[in-house]
C-alpha cells in the first residue's frame, strides 16, 4: 500500500512546520497594532452618590 510509505509525507510535514515556526511568526509579530492601549491612571474617577428625591 503506497499511502503508508512515510518517506515523502514525513519530509513535507517537517519542512512545512519548519516554515511555519521560523518564517511566519516574525512576519506576523512585525505588524503594528493600530489602536495601542493607553495607560490609565492609578487613581480612579471620583463619582458622587446620586441624590434620589424619593429616598
Amino acid at each position: 500500500m503506497p499511502q503508508l510509505d512515510p518517506a515523502p509525507w514525513l519530509t513535507i510535514f517537517i519542512f512545512s512546520w519548519l516554515i511555519f515556526l521560523t518564517i511566519l511568526p516574525p512576519k506576523v509579530l512585525a505588524h503594528a497594532f493600530l489602536n495601542e492601549p493607553a495607560p490609565h491612571n492609578a487613581e480612579g474617577s471620583k463619582t458622587s452618590a446620586w441624590n434620589w428625591p424619593w429616598h
